[in-house]
């Protein structure tokens, strides 16, 4: 198809990258299994990275990779660069990006701020494995006797079978993060239909989520009451009112002038929009950028 300014725009979806391996030879392949499919030569690759390793940060390198194809620019990021431009554009404020894990980013007319990020074994606070760690938390306590019942045992049952053999079932799943990320689903609409525990849940990562996004804007500069823009991006907050009600609510006191938004554009608009950041935006010395 193409696009209002007749660029040809073309669609592909494939396999996503394989972290455990070399990142930019996959990504060199995958462009040129774009090229041959489409039958258009690629001017130009962005690519944003959630774990830009040193190995990957080399723009220099995949420029030579894909140079056959026509390719004279590339530019490279971390997602929570290209998540910010699809939330925000160039504009100041915060960008809370909540999936699996969590990443928030501030900018400022001078400053960056990157928050948490760090894994659900460390960081991630407020994330779908969060929440959904706290929810199954919660029913196993439940199960136990040593809290307040909640319907989120009989959910968890229901979901993973035996609660006295639950431990077993995650532990033994190759795809446990993602697994007991699921679950946050259950727990947000548990809070929506009235569960006290599962909305404590709910509300307590609202909480967090706000604190970090006010965390990250202060350390741009930002002081509180200043009118800024916050765009929020993942399933938990956007397809949830609950959620968004209660982080709107969250921000009013962490953050008082923050307002939640929606944002700008798909994350796919990000990555393409690492191409054309200005050289004197603070995003710009997050990007890695190689010309021939």
């Amino acid at each position: 198809m193409t696009d209002a300014a007749g660029t040809v725009v073309v669609e592909h979806e494939a396999p996503g990258l394989l972290t455990d391996r070399p990142i930019l030879p996959q990504v060199a392949a995958f462009a040129t299994e774009l090229s041959e499919t489409s039958g258009h030569s690629v001017d130009a690759l962005a690519l944003g990275l959630s774990g830009l390793t040193p190995a990957a940060s080399r723009p220099d390198v995949l420029l030579t990779a894909v140079a056959p194809l026509g390719v004279r620019r590339v530019a490279l990021a971390h997602d929570s660069v290209s998540g910010y431009l699809a939330a925000n554009g160039t504009a100041t404020g915060a960008m809370l990006a909540v999936g699996t894990g969590v990443v928030i980013l501030a900018v400022s007319d001078t400053a960056v701020a990157k928050v948490d990020g760090w894994g659900y074994l460390v960081g991630d606070v407020g994330s779908g494995f969060w929440i959904g760690r706290a929810g199954l938390d919660a029913a196993m306590r439940a199960f136990d006797g040593r809290a307040e019942a909640t319907v989120l045992e009989a959910a968890a049952r229901e979901r993973f079978g035996a609660l006295d053999e639950l431990y077993m079932v995650i532990q033994g799943d190759e795809r446990r993060v993602s697994l007991v990320a699921s679950f946050a689903r259950t727990v947000i609409e548990s809070a929506a239909a009235g569960d006290a525990v599962a909305l404590r849940i709910v509300r307590g990562a609202a909480g967090e989520l706000a604190h970090s996004a006010a965390t990250a804007l202060r350390r741009t500069g930002w002081e509180p009451g200043s009118p800024t823009r916050v765009g929020a991006v993942g399933a938990p907050v956007t397809r949830s009112d609950l959620m968004r009600g209660a982080l709107a609510e969250a921000l009013a006191l962490e953050a008082p002038g923050a307002q939640l938004s929606d944002a700008l554009g798909e994350p796919i608009d990000g990555v393409a929009a690492l191409l054309d950041v200005s050289p004197g935006h603070p995003l710009a010395a997050s990007i890695l950028v190689a010309e021939s």
